[in-house]
C-alpha cells in the first residue's frame, strides 16, 4: 500500500511540474505576443502567432540573413525611434554585401517600423528588422530562394544588465578570435557570422562574466560580442576602425559627435592589450548596450573599479538625447505620434 501511495505521489508531482512548465511557456509566449501583437511580415501586418517560415528555408541551414537592432524610447512627445533611417540603410548595405535583394526600400521599412510601434501600442521597445532567404533550394547557392522581410518589436531591457549600466560590467578576453574581414565582411550585421559572437558570449557567461571581448589574430583588440569598445586615457577617447575587423556601429558614430559636444577629443587607431590595460576608463557601446561602463577585465581592475566619471557623463548625455530631452538632436529621432 505504501509503495502504491509513493507511486501515485510521484506521478502527481510529475504532472504538476509539467503543468507549471506549460504555464511558464504560455506566460512567456503571451508576454512576448502582447509586446509584439503584430509583426510586419513581407509588407503586411500579421498576428504574432502567424509570422512563420518553412523549416527548409535557406536562412535556417546557412545563416543567410541580415538584421538590425534598433531602439525606440518613450519621450515627452511620445515614443521615438533613434536613428531609424541609418539602421534601415545599413540593413540594405548588409544585404547588398551578401547579394540579398531586399524587395522594400529603406523608406518603406522606416514607415513600416513606425506604424508597427504605433499598432503594437508600445513606448520603450527594441525593434528587430530581418531580411533572409526563404525556401526554394537546399543548395548553398540560394538560386531562386525568395527574400523575405520581417520587423518585430521586443521588450529587451538592458542588454548586458541594469547593474552594469550603473556599476560597470565584468568582461573577459575570449579564447575565440574575431574572424577576418576577408572571410566575412565585418561591417555587416549578418546572421551566420554571429555564431562567432555566440561562442564568445556563451564562454564568458559560463565563467561568470557579463560579456566577452574578442581579439584579432594579431592579438589586437577587436570588439565585444555585439558592441564596439572605447578607451579613455588622459581625457582622450580611443577606439579602433574597420581594419580591426569591427562593425562600424551607428552608436559608435553617434558618440563621436557627443564626445566633441562634451569638449573632448577622440582618436581612431589600432588598440593593443597594453592600451586596454593602461586605460583610465573603458566602455562598450551599441544600440542594445547603449553606453555600458566596464569596471573589470578578467582579473584586471579598470581605474578605481567603478564606472568612470567621463563615461557616465557621456552615458547621461546619450540618454538625454534618445529620450528627447535635447531638442538640438531631434533630427536623430523619428517620433511615432
Amino acid at each position: 500500500m505504501l509503495i502504491v501511495m509513493l507511486y501515485i505521489k510521484n506521478i502527481l508531482t510529475l504532472l504538476y511540474n509539467i503543468f507549471l512548465l506549460k504555464i511558464y511557456k504560455l506566460n512567456l509566449v503571451t508576454r512576448m505576443s502582447n509586446y509584439s501583437k503584430y509583426i510586419w511580415f513581407n509588407g503586411k501586418f500579421t498576428d504574432f502567432k502567424n509570422a512563420k517560415i518553412h523549416v527548409l528555408s535557406h536562412c535556417i541551414h546557412y545563416g543567410s540573413a541580415v538584421f538590425e537592432g534598433i531602439k525606440c524610447y518613450n519621450t515627452d512627445k511620445g515614443p521615438a525611434i533613434f536613428k531609424l533611417k541609418e539602421h534601415m540603410e545599413r540593413l540594405h548595405e548588409s544585404a547588398n554585401a551578401f547579394k540579398i535583394n531586399i524587395p522594400f526600400d529603406a523608406n518603406t521599412l522606416c514607415n513600416a517600423a513606425i506604424e508597427l510601434v504605433r499598432k503594437n501600442e508600445v513606448k520603450d521597445c527594441y525593434l528587430r528588422p530581418i531580411a533572409y532567404y526563404g525556401f526554394d533550394t537546399l543548395g548553398v547557392h540560394p538560386k531562386k530562394c525568395p527574400v523575405e522581410v520581417a520587423i518585430a518589436t521586443l521588450d529587451w531591457g538592458a542588454y548586458v544588465s541594469k547593474e552594469a549600466l550603473i556599476k560597470g560590467a565584468k568582461i573577459t578576453i575570449s579564447p575565440w578570435r574575431k574572424y577576418k574581414s576577408n572571410a566575412f565582411p565585418s561591417s555587416t550585421k549578418a546572421a551566420g557570422p554571429y555564431l562567432n559572437s555566440m561562442l564568445a558570449v556563451q564562454d564568458a557567461k559560463s565563467r561568470g562574466f557579463d560579456e566577452a571581448l574578442l581579439l584579432n589574430e594579431d592579438d589586437s583588440i577587436a570588439e565585444g560580442s555585439g558592441q564596439n569598445i572605447f578607451l579613455i586615457k588622459n581625457n582622450i577617447f580611443y577606439t579602433n576602425d574597420q581594419s580591426s575587423n569591427i562593425l562600424l556601429g551607428i552608436t559608435r558614430s553617434t558618440l563621436f559627435q557627443l564626445i566633441k559636444d562634451l569638449g573632448y577629443n577622440y582618436e581612431i587607431k589600432s588598440l593593443s592589450q597594453d592600451d586596454l590595460f593602461s586605460a583610465d576608463e573603458i566602455f562598450y557601446c551599441g544600440s542594445a548596450s547603449e553606453v555600458t561602463p566596464i569596471r573589470q577585465i578578467d582579473n584586471h581592475i579598470v581605474g578605481d573599479g567603478k564606472s568612470g566619471k567621463i563615461t557616465l557623463n557621456l552615458q547621461e548625455k546619450y540618454y538625454n538625447i534618445v529620450r528627447g530631452k535635447e531638442e538640438k538632436y531631434y533630427k536623430w529621432l523619428s517620433f511615432i505620434n
